[in-house]
């Protein structure tokens, strides 16, 4: 599945070394994303991040905006490098939008507390370098926190509340993570640690943030986290790049999740009879089948493990899952296997199950971590056992098939495989999102689970949850949905539990238009596969699909019909 590196002949050439120049002035210019790529010369640097600064980032990407249509002959280029020149335009493009019409700086301060626990907790689970170079960067950008949180309270105006309150349970757990995870995680000794001297220096300053949080910029938080339909129009189409509007996005969604509740209750219905013998089917209305589905989902969610068994529960899907993927043929996993499936750090629980940190593409030695995530240590038991229960056995199944195998672990090792470089770096979320959501039905359908109704009833929910998130996007961000309309749509026609529930209403306002991107991508491979295999006939191969669609990096969608035909 590798992708040889042949030297690009004349024009290639030419926009190659344009990016490569691009992208190490970048790097330059922010060694946390460096970091996060893969490149390791930086590691022990923090972004400058003043509002000087980041004028100057906005003015380079304004002008290479400018003049880099201009650099290159498009005729002379190969196709290959036409599609390469025209995402790193259009990601330029999106940088400079987002740089004129939003102020995350201002206005969000989990910003700041990536460069506070991130930038040193990717150095200990992520870069091949040597530990004691691993630690002693880490010790150095431990140093340079406090510029970060002075910046912070610098430049931090009117944010929105939610985002506030977020930021606040993130700094609890960094300063948890410095007084005592650091050296967990880094597998050193507290007391004889390189990092000791500079944790002990950071952490007065960290919790004196944290009084400034909680105390000074909540309580004047009361900026607007919707985007409004305007700017949610602009920026989903420069965020999913596919050649769909906002505006149908939201009515194929809407057409789908109509579609995908008829289904669910005509399989709660066929199980019915089995789960529950003494009872009648509810009756045939909307808020009968609602009911029947529910009572279904809850009868089986009770199958789950322990929190404390968690992580280990989810290792023991792999393979099972791995197995049926070689014996049907699905497409050939990656070999060696650099997937490790690890319990998600204390501070970063509470806003998701699970996910998945890929390897970077410019650290060819690197491994990807499965993290999964038991329940935070200061939920009630009540909590605690509807998380599990959402996290039963069977929807563990398709957590790890989504983030792990054949999901985005699979992909992303795919996509760090390719030559280009431009592909590697400007990497497509919809492409990402959209071929895991793919895959959790494709597995079922190719017959994994043996025609087990409820796993395929879970299934649906898991994908029901994707259809509704778009809906739930743009009716927050370009509309006026309330909390309890977005509850509603979550709880009742998602079939989501009520914390669940709570944390994608958080999350929503906390973003926008990345929500969308996991219905998007979905309905794009699916429309793909359909028209690939109508054309093909009996002479398609569900392998050979597979990997031509990931043979060409996690590019944006609208060019996979082109790409994988030529194929």
């Amino acid at each position: 599945m590798a992708h040889a590196q042949t030297p690009a002949p004349g024009e290639d050439a030419k926009l190659a070394a344009a990016f490569k120049e691009y992208l190490d002035e970048e790097f330059r210019q922010r060694p946390l994303d460096a970091t996060r790529a893969g490149e390791h010369r930086y590691d022990h640097l923090l972004d400058d991040v003043s509002p000087k600064a980041r004028a100057q980032t906005k003015a380079r990407w304004q002008k290479l905006l400018a003049d880099l249509p201009g650099r290159f002959d498009s005729a002379k280029l190969s196709r290959a490098s036409q599609i390469d020149l025209e995402i790193w335009l259009h990601s330029l493009r999106r940088d400079v939008w987002l740089a004129e019409n939003t102020n995350p700086w201002a206005e969000d301060p989990r910003l700041y507390n990536d460069f506070i626990t991130e930038s040193t907790y990717l150095l200990f689970t992520q870069s091949t370098l040597p530990q004691p170079v691993n630690v002693r960067n880490a010790a150095q950008r431990i140093l340079q926190i406090p510029r970060i949180v002075q910046a912070a309270k610098e430049t931090l105006k009117n944010p929105p509340k939610v985002l506030v309150e977020t930021a606040i349970r993130q700094n609890k757990g960094a300063i948890g993570y410095y007084e005592s995870g650091i050296y967990e995680i880094a597998g050193e000794t507290p007391g004889m640690s390189e990092l000791k001297g500079a944790a002990d220096k950071v952490l007065p300053v960290l919790k004196e943030y944290q009084t400034f949080l909680e105390s000074d910029l909540l309580p004047r938080s009361a900026g607007e986290w919707r985007l409004g339909k305007v700017k949610f129009a602009q920026k989903l189409a420069l965020e999913l790049d596919a050649g769909i509007s906002a505006e149908d996005v939201l009515k194929e969604a809407e057409t789908e999740a109509d579609r995908v509740e008829v289904e669910m209750a005509v399989i709660a219905r066929q199980l019915w009879a089995k789960t529950f013998p003494e009872r009648p089917v509810p009756a045939d209305t909307p808020d009968g089948k609602r009911s029947m589905v529910r009572a279904v989902l809850e009868h089986y969610s009770k199958e789950h493990g322990k929190p404390e068994n968690l992580v280990a529960d989810a290792k023991g899907t792999v393979g099972e899952i791995k197995a049926f993927i070689a014996r049907k043929k699905i497409l050939t996993l990656p070999d060696p296997d650099r997937c490790q499936i690890v319990e998600m750090p204390e501070f970063q629980r509470g806003n998701a199950a699970a996910y998945l940190n890929p390897a970077p593409p410019l650290d060819d030695k690197a491994k990807s971590f499965y993290a999964v995530s038991p329940p935070p240590r200061d939920w009630q038991p009540e909590r605690v056992q509807s998380y599990l229960r959402e996290y039963n056995g069977r929807m563990l199944k398709i957590l790890t098939i989504h983030e792990a195998y054949p999901g985005h672990y699979v992909q992303l090792e795919y996509s760090n495989r390719h030559p280009s470089l431009i592909r590697k770096m400007l990497a497509s979320g919809v492409f990402a999102e959209g071929w895991a959501v793919y895959t959790e039905q494709m597995m079922l359908d190719e017959g994994f689970g043996d025609g087990d109704l409820v796993m395929r009833l879970m299934q649906l929910k898991w994908y029901l949850r994707a259809v509704c998130n778009a809906i739930l996007d743009h009716r927050m961000h370009a509309g006026t949905m309330t909390d309890e309309e977005a509850m509603f749509l979550l709880v009742v026609r998602a079939f989501q539990s009520e914390g669940e529930a709570i944390l994608k209403v958080i999350r929503a306002k906390q973003s926008s238009c990345q929500l969308s991107t996991y219905f998007v991508g979905r309905m794009a491979f699916q429309k793909l596969r359909r028209q690939v295999q109508t054309e093909l006939g009996e002479d398609f191969q569900l392998g050979t699909f597979h990997e031509s669609v990931l043979s060409h990096g996690t590019l944006p969608v609208k060019y996979l019909p082109e790409l994988v035909r030529r194929r």
